[in-house]
């Protein structure tokens, strides 16, 4: 079974090397790998060509100008052959045995849709400190349940599906989702929602991702108020596609929590800008 790795790039010179290299370092040797570059303007291009040199499994494509990473994604994926497609970003890592253990669910399930996994988070300690928690605590609810499973209702309120570098997905089940994001920034949201409709999941428990947090990479330019709407236009999307009226309570949930959320933020900056102190969690409700 062929396994086609997609690595999009985009001036991450300092982190591309580490990422190839672990695909190099694959137990299952069956792969290759679709690295697609979104017009670099620093050296990555030399970097994927030495490689390049050293293994024929290694492919480039160049984007002439930016597309994007929705673009530049299905771009990559229409490359492919492989009946399996792993996802990696350019700033990540895999374990060793990434592909043998997701090859194996495989064989077990073959109807399943996508299989992901748990992640060891690196780079910066600020935004690992930020984020850890709750990560631990999306790991023990994925635990607690059996797999394969469907995961749409999980997925509606919070991607437990941490990073595309978790990914590894059924070529044909991924291509009949709709890639038009609203908001690159949440592309994998976007399809995740939509791939969970028809498609069961399986998680694996190990840290098989090594997920590199830093102040260049997408999820630390996310900014919260795309949070909400994403999973919103998402579920409308949906909604206009299926007409099922199941979807509903979904979508009035999450347009309140998001207009909540978003009147919350907006009196937040507005005391910041009057230079008015926000309340502090000890402080009682009564002035006196």
């Amino acid at each position: 079974m062929l396994i086609s790795i997609v690595v999009t790039s985009y001036n991450y010179e300092k982190y591309l090397k580490d990422t190839i290299n672990s695909v190099l370092a694959q137990t299952y040797q069956n792969w290759e790998m679709i690295v697609i570059d979104d017009a670099s303007t620093d050296s990555s291009i030399e970097i994927i060509k030495e490689y390049q040199k050293k293994d024929k499994r290694i492919k480039l494509i160049q984007n002439e100008t930016n597309l994007g990473l929705s673009k530049t994604l299905k771009k990559g994926l229409e490359a492919t052959s492989g009946e399996w497609i792993a996802i990696l970003e350019s700033d990540d890592s895999i374990s060793s045995d990434y592909l043998e253990k997701k090859a194996a669910v495989i064989k077990q399930y073959p109807d399943i849709g996508l299989i992901f996994n748990d992640v060891e988070l690196a780079g910066d300690k600020k935004r690992i400190k930020e984020v850890e928690k709750k990560f631990r605590n999306s790991a023990k609810s994925l635990q607690s349940k059996s797999y394969p499973c469907d995961l749409f209702s999980d997925l509606v309120f919070f991607n437990k599906v941490l990073t595309f570098s978790t990914i590894l997905v059924n070529k044909e089940k991924l291509f009949s989702c709709d890639f038009n994001t609203p908001t690159d920034k949440l592309l994998d949201w976007w399809l995740l929602l939509h791939f969970a409709r028809k498609n069961s999941f399986y998680y694996i428990p190990e840290k098989l991702t090594r997920w590199r947090l830093h102040t260049d990479s997408y999820i630390h330019k996310r900014h919260r108020m795309y949070y909400y709407p994403v999973n919103f236009l998402a579920l409308i999307d949906i909604l206009k596609t299926e007409k099922d009226l199941r979807l509903i309570p979904y979508i009035i949930i999450i347009f309140f929590c998001g207009i909540s959320k978003i009147k919350v933020a907006a009196a937040q900056k507005l005391k910041t800008a009057l230079g008015i102190p926000l309340r502090s969690e000890n402080s009682s409700s009564n002035p006196h």
